[in-house]
C-alpha cells in the first residue's frame, strides 16, 4: 500500500470515529481520558518529530540553493520573481474571500443566543491570544527583526523568528557564492550533509504518519463535533468555499498558462503534500515533505526547491489571508460594524501582511488576527466566536498553503528553462 493511501487511511478512520465519538460520548470521561493520554500525545508527537527538523532544514536548503544557484544576478531575477508571485497570489486569495463575504453574509446567520454561548465557551481561549497579540509588535520593528542580533537567539524561542532565520540562511548562501571555492566547499559539504540527514528523519518519521494523522484528526474531530459545525454553518461554506475556488481554479490557471503544466497530474503528484498539510495544520511541519514531493514527482531542481519552498513556508500564505479576511468581516457583520470600502482595502492590505508575518504552525494566525480586527474597530474578544472551529479551517487553509508554494516552484522552474518531470 502507498504512502499516501496509508495516511489518507488514517484520516478517515480518524475523522469518522472522532465524530462518532463526539455524538455518542461527548463529556464523557472516558473520551477525556482517550484525548488526554493517548490521542492529543501521539498527535504532538508526530507533529514534534516533524517540525523538529525544520531549524536545519530551512537553514540547509536556504543556504545551498542560493549557493548552487551561484550567479546573484540569477539570484535577485529568481528573488524577486518568487516574492512577487506570493504577494499577487495571495492578494488575489484575500479578495476571493472579501467577495464571498460580501455576497453571502454569513454574519447575519447568527442567533444572538448562539453567539452568546460561543462567547462564554471560549472567553479564556480569546482573553489569552489578546494577551500574546498585545505583545507582538507590527509595523517597521518587524521589518528591523528580520536582520537578527544573534541567529542563535532567534531560532531558539518556542515560536522562532522564521524571517530572521531565512535572512541569515541567505546572507550564509550568498557569501558562500563569493568566497574562493575552495574554502566553501567544505561548508557546502557539511551544509548537504544536515540536508540528507533531514530527509533520513522525515522518511522515519512519515512511516507512523498514518497513526499521527489518527491521533491528531481523531482529537480535533472528537471535541468540536457537529452542533458547532452547525451553528457556524454559514461562516465555514464561506471559507471553504473560498478555498476551493481558490484551490481549483487559481491554481489551475497559473499551472496552464504559467508551466503548460495538466493541473490534475500535478494534484495527483502532490497528494502526499496535501494530506499531510491537511493533517498537520502546518506549513513548517509540511516543509520538509513538501520538498522531497517536489523534487521527486515533478523533478523541480535542488536549488529550487532549496530557495522557493522554504521562503514559501513562511511567506506565502494565501490560505490563511483569505481565511483572514472573511474572519473580520464575519465577525464585523456579527458584531454590526459597517466597513467602507476604503476600510475593507485596509482589511486585504493588513491580511496579506500579517499573513506573511504569522507562524507556519497550527493557528499561528490567530494572534495577529486579533490585531487586524482592532484596527477596524471590531471587538477582538469576538476571535472566541471562531476558536472552535479554528482547528479544522485551518488544516484546510495549510493545504492552500503549500498547494502555492509548489506551484510557484514550478512556475519558477518553468520560467528559468528547466522542465518538470511528466
Amino acid at each position: 500500500m502507498k504512502r499516501h493511501t496509508k495516511i489518507f487511511l488514517g484520516l478517515a478512520i480518524g475523522a469518522v470515529s472522532g465524530v462518532l465519538s463526539n455524538f455518542l460520548f461527548r463529556d464523557s470521561p472516558q473520551l477525556q481520558f482517550i484525548q488526554k493520554y493517548f490521542t492529543d500525545p501521539a498527535g504532538k508527537i508526530f507533529l514534534n518529530f516533524l517540525i523538529m527538523m525544520v531549524i536545519p532544514l530551512v537553514f540547509a536548503s536556504l543556504s545551498l540553493g542560493v549557493a548552487q544557484i551561484g550567479d546573484l544576478k540569477k539570484l535577485g531575477r529568481i528573488g524577486l520573481k518568487t516574492i512577487s508571485y506570493f504577494f499577487v497570489v495571495t492578494a488575489f486569495a484575500v479578495t476571493i474571500g472579501l467577495i464571498l463575504v460580501n455576497v453571502i453574509k454569513p454574519g447575519n446567520f447568527l442567533p444572538e443566543e448562539t453567539k452568546t454561548e460561543l462567547m462564554s465557551s471560549f472567553q479564556n481561549q480569546a482573553t489569552e491570544i489578546k494577551t500574546t497579540s498585545e505583545n507582538i509588535e507590527f509595523g517597521i520593528q518587524t521589518f528591523v527583526n528580520i536582520v537578527p542580533r544573534n541567529p542563535v537567539a532567534a531560532i531558539a524561542k518556542p515560536n522562532p523568528e522564521m524571517l530572521a532565520l531565512i535572512f541569515f540562511s541567505l546572507i550564509v548562501g550568498i557569501a558562500l557564492t563569493i568566497i574562493d571555492k575552495d574554502k566553501a566547499a567544505p561548508l557546502i559539504k557539511l551544509l548537504e550533509g544536515i540536508n540528507d540527514i533531514t530527509v533520513v528523519v522525515i522518511n522515519i518519521a512519515m512511516k507512523f504518519a498514518p497513526i499521527g494523522v489518527f491521533a491528531l484528526i481523531f482529537s480535533v474531530t472528537s471535541r468540536f463535533g457537529y452542533d458547532l459545525l452547525v451553528a457556524l454553518s454559514m461562516y465555514v461554506v464561506t471559507v471553504l468555499l473560498g478555498l476551493t475556488i481558490h484551490l481549483i481554479f487559481s491554481y489551475s490557471f497559473l499551472l496552464k498558462f504559467a508551466t503548460k503544466y495538466n493541473p490534475i497530474k500535478f494534484f495527483k503528484k502532490i497528494e502526499t503534500v496535501v494530506l499531510t498539510a491537511f493533517s498537520t495544520s502546518s506549513s513548517s511541519a509540511t516543509l520538509p515533505t513538501t520538498i522531497s514531493v517536489s523534487q521527486t514527482n515533478l523533478g523541480i531542481p535542488k536549488q529550487i526547491t532549496g530557495f522557493v519552498l522554504p521562503l514559501g513556508a513562511t511567506m506565502n500564505m494565501n490560505g490563511t489571508a483569505l481565511f483572514e479576511g472573511v474572519t473580520v468581516l464575519f465577525l464585523a457583520q456579527v458584531f454590526g460594524v459597517n466597513l467602507s470600502i476604503g476600510m475593507q482595502l485596509i482589511v486585504i492590505l493588513m491580511s496579506v501582511l500579517t499573513a506573511i508575518g504569522s507562524a507556519g504552525v497550527p493557528s499561528g494566525s490567530i494572534p495577529l488576527l486579533v490585531m487586524v480586527l482592532a484596527m477596524v474597530n471590531v471587538p477582538p474578544e469576538g476571535i472566541a466566536i471562531i476558536l472552535g472551529v479554528d482547528r479544522l479551517l485551518d488544516m484546510c487553509r495549510t493545504v492552500l498553503n503549500v498547494t502555492g508554494d509548489i506551484t510557484c516552484a514550478a512556475y519558477i522552474t518553468k520560467s528559468e528553462g528547466f522542465e518538470l518531470k511528466e
